[in-house]
């Protein structure tokens, strides 16, 4: 690595800065930590590095995906150019670009695994296939017709690179030339190595991949400044990301993390369950346990509290892009079950039933989560949109045993009617039965009453939150669950 020393400090600091923005807490002693651990690992092996930072700085491994791509523009392979033997910024290592023989080069790093040769083929693609624009006085095109990346470029994308270069064709060819180089195997030998073989391949092609989007953004980094890449090019952590945008992957990693996370919110219930049977001061006993000390009260006498469990009722909407948000609370909450008395939860589209056996029985199985709550329970009419007022009313007439005055209810959804009646005073039945009701819309206040959102009018009759994140929504239910 070929960043200089006196630029480590800072480099440091716009680290922590760009990690902290992307939401993960880093203090004054792990900054110090790692500020100690690059004394000692100096800055010839970048990868010890990488590591030794992310063991100073980082406490859990599901952010490594946003630390990853922050190191790799604050601690590049160098400062204006690619760390790697004779690679120029914008030269293309000075040859003639050359896509076929890019990919020949490609292929034989890939079957050798050869990681430092994959680096500089990585810079070498970018500079060649990934510019886009050119400045006044610049241009030309390169060897196979292929317009160059070179300086005079406007940017460098690595979607245009890898669409261009296609690594993952290369895979056939690949390993059609490690079978000629092995010889003669059994047939079933063969094929189970070349099952091994094909998915150490799609590795390091995927490797390779990453290398690619790494360069692009360095050098969009170096021209723009890594400040505003790390802002608005680094994905962030999945607990981050809106549930009406998260992608399936993004999903599943959240589904991953409801058991650690209903732990700690189990721990800060039960804290804030033991704060509350303190109890308030009984005024007659203490008074009466001043006359031994002259009237004055030194030892008060609290009124102890004898607090049962409480009830929670979920109703959630499971229609559409709100189905990720409300399967995900659904999730939490059922892992949260012993911190109550019962639990009982309602799916709805247009139609409303309860779920809370399909829940239960399915924690095993958290993905399929949605898929058997559509086929299992009659939560959808005469069509498919939501319609949040016929929905409340047949809550309101077939369900209202399920609410108690020692029930806290949740409602989760967007509040989006499709233009039906939003049925007020369904919810203000529910309200006036329940102890709270509290609503979780995962839209952005901004966007509430706009359209034919209803948020604006059901939030004047209960309470209503924004709860767009796995984050949010874990500090909600900390502070909102019933004690």
């Amino acid at each position: 690595m070929t960043a200089q020393a006196t630029g480590v400090p800072e480099r440091l600091t716009a680290l922590v800065q760009a990690l902290r923005s992307h939401g993960i807490r880093i203090g004054t002693g792990e900054t110090v930590d790692a500020a100690l651990a690059l004394e000692a690992l100096g800055l010839t092996d970048r990868e010890r590095v990488r590591e030794g930072l992310a063991a100073a700085l980082l406490h859990s491994e599901g952010q490594r995906p946003v630390f990853d791509p922050v190191f790799d523009l604050y601690f590049p392979r160098g400062i204006g150019a690619p760390d790697v033997p004779g690679a120029v910024e914008g030269s293309g290592s000075g040859r003639e670009f050359d896509r076929d023989d890019l990919r020949d080069r490609l292929a034989a790093a890939l079957a050798a695994n050869d990681r430092a040769l994959l680096a500089q083929l990585a810079a070498e693609a970018v500079d060649g296939m990934g510019g886009y624009g050119t400045r006044p006085g610049s241009g030309g095109t390169g060897g196979s017709g292929e317009s160059s990346g070179s300086s005079g470029s406007d940017g460098w994308s690595s979607h245009q690179t890898l669409s261009r270069l296609r690594p993952e064709t290369l895979l056939a060819r690949i390993l059609a030339g490690i079978r000629q180089g092995a010889g003669d195997q059994g047939p079933d030998e063969g094929e189970f190595t070349d099952r091994l073989t094909a998915d150490e391949i799609r590795r390091r092609i995927e490797d390779f991949r990453g290398a690619v989007r790494t360069e692009a953004r360095r050098r969009v980094a170096e021209r723009r400044g890594a400040d505003e890449i790390a802002r608005r090019a680094i994905a962030p952590t999945a607990d981050r990301v809106d549930f009406l945008i998260a992608g399936r992957a993004q999903l599943d990693e959240l589904r991953r993390t409801v058991q650690p996370l209903a732990r700690k919110l189990a721990t800060r219930l039960a804290a804030r369950r033991r704060r509350a049977a303190r109890g308030q001061i009984d005024l007659r006993r203490t008074l009466r346990g001043s006359l031994s000390t002259g009237g004055i009260p030194m030892r008060p006498v609290l009124r102890r509290r004898r607090p049962a469990r409480p009830e929670l009722v979920l109703l959630c909407d499971v229609s559409g892009s709100v189905a990720g948000f409300a399967n995900f609370t659904m999730l939490l909450v059922q892992a949260l079950h012993d911190q109550f008395s019962k639990v009982r939860v309602f799916a709805f589209v247009n139609r409303v039933d309860e779920v809370t056996d399909l829940i239960a029985r399915g924690t095993a199985d958290p993905e399929g989560l949605g898929g058997r709550i559509v086929s299992g329970a009659a939560v959808t009419g005469y069509h498919g949109s939501s319609d949040y007022g016929t929905s409340l009313g047949e809550f309101a007439e077939r369900y209202t045993e399920a609410v108690t005055s020692r029930s806290t209810v949740f409602v989760l959804g967007d509040a989006r009617t499709n233009m039906s009646d939003p049925n007020i005073p369904a919810l203000r039945t529910i309200a006036s039965r329940a102890r709270r009701v509290y609503w979780l819309n995962p839209e952005r206040r901004a966007q509430w009453q706009t359209g034919d959102s209803a948020a604006g009018t059901y939030a004047e009759l209960v309470e209503m939150y924004e709860c767009r994140n796995a984050r949010q929504l874990s500090a909600l239910i900390g502070r909102l669950l019933p004690v």
